[in-house]
């Protein structure tokens, strides 16, 4: 599995957009999708690009199942944390309140005021994860998510507790591939953004 972040707004790293409706690539945000799509369009046998249903992960997708020749599928399972009453909120303030150290230091133990855990999120994508697998055995997908969600799936994939998972990196338009069988997953890559045709287990 592919996961791809959607690629730049003109609110990445100012704002917490959340699932607020109607926010859209920059033009850094489209080339970067346009560019992510080249990448991906050199491996062999990709068979379904799924993304989160938001404005700005279909604008990422669209440009990737273009060049394989596929259609993007808009699945729920990929959305972003539901940030309750802090959506659209500016990361700035936010960095100000007190809670702010929770969900840095202590994520599996905060709610967002009206909306998701992170727990939640996370066990939400990681259901996502295995309902996509089992629809795709033995084949290569693309998933265009958001940044916490893909954060929290690699954080699962290589046992790692989800207090930690703030210290994983997902750019924009960053490729992390995971790779799912029967003894368990392998993270083969986390936030690429450079060349993916090696990307098989050692």
């Amino acid at each position: 599995m592919l996961f791809v972040r959607h690629g730049q707004t003109p609110t990445t790293g100012k704002v917490l957009p959340g699932r607020a409706k109607g926010l859209h690539l920059a033009d850094a945000g489209r080339a970067q999708a346009d560019a992510v799509a080249a990448r991906i369009a050199g491996l062999k046998g990709v068979a379904a690009v799924y993304a989160s249903p938001l404005e700005r992960t279909r604008e990422t997708a669209a440009p990737i199942a273009r060049a394989l020749g596929l259609r993007v599928v808009a699945d729920r399972g990929l959305l972003e944390c539901d940030f309750g009453d802090w959506t659209g909120a500016e990361l700035k303030a936010l960095a100000k309140r007190p809670e702010w150290r929770t969900v840095q230091r202590y994520p599996s133990g905060f709610r967002f005021p009206g909306g998701e855990s992170m727990q939640e999120m996370q066990a939400r994508i990681c259901d996502a994860t295995a309902r996509l697998c089992a629809a795709h055995p033995g084949e290569t997908i693309v998933c265009v998510s958001h940044a916490d969600p893909i954060k929290a799936v690699v954080a699962a994939a290589v046992g790692t507790h989800l207090d930690l998972f703030q210290r994983i990196v997902v750019s924009p338009c960053s490729v992390s591939a995971i790779g799912y069988g029967a003894d368990g997953p392998v993270v083969l890559s986390v936030n690429s953004t450079g060349d993916l045709a090696g990307l098989v287990p050692s």
